[in-house]
């Protein structure tokens, strides 16, 4: 199945918080329709999610599969960087990280989810009109706006691998802690 998503709402999700598989699942499952956001990457951060992958011990066939069930299912979300465009953003602490900021600038992204906050300062992403989240930051927003269709989706993601609920929460408790406290509560405050 192919997903094509209208949602105005756009984020860079960056190799980090798609590698683990429960986080990326549950990410990856908010972009399905109905989608609470419209997901934008490119080539050079898929590669560099098949690079995490393979530091993980994964397999070149898992990796491969991982990757083209993202290139299949959210076509709209690739987009092509130039040279140009990664060179002309000088203010990252690691030049290593420019691609996903130009990511973001190409897919009109309104945030940057990642692990490494520190890594994508607020002076330098201000510039762009770029947010810069965590997972547990973006994951309780999107719950606070529509903490229906995040339950039923992570409801689905249990029975994907046979599990309750709770299941899917104890796994995605190291990556995004508050939301899965938030979301074991029923808190919405």
């Amino acid at each position: 199945m192919i997903f094509t998503n209208d949602n105005e709402y756009a984020v860079v999700l960056d190799a980090c918080v798609l590698a683990p598989m429960p986080l990326a699942d549950t990410l990856l499952r908010l972009a399905e329709e109905p989608s609470l956001y419209r997901i934008v990457w490119t080539e050079e951060l898929l590669q560099e999610i098949g690079g995490t992958l393979t530091k993980l011990g994964r397999t070149p066939a898992q990796i491969e599969r991982r990757l083209k069930f993202m290139r299949d299912h959210f076509p709209e979300a690739m987009f092509k960087l130039t040279p140009e465009i990664v060179e002309a953003i000088p203010c990252l602490p690691d030049a290593g990280d420019r691609h996903v900021v130009a990511a973001a600038i190409m897919g009109h992204a309104n945030a940057i989810i990642t692990l490494n906050t520190k890594d994508f300062p607020a002076e330098c992403l201000s510039k762009y009109d770029i947010l810069c989240q965590s997972p547990d930051e973006f994951l309780i927003h999107q719950y606070h706006l529509n903490p229906g269709v995040v339950l039923e989706k992570i409801d689905a993601q249990a029975t994907g691998i046979r599990e309750p609920r709770q299941g899917i929460l104890n796994r995605l408790k190291t990556p995004v802690p508050l939301f899965t406290n938030m979301v074991e509560k029923g808190d919405l405050s």
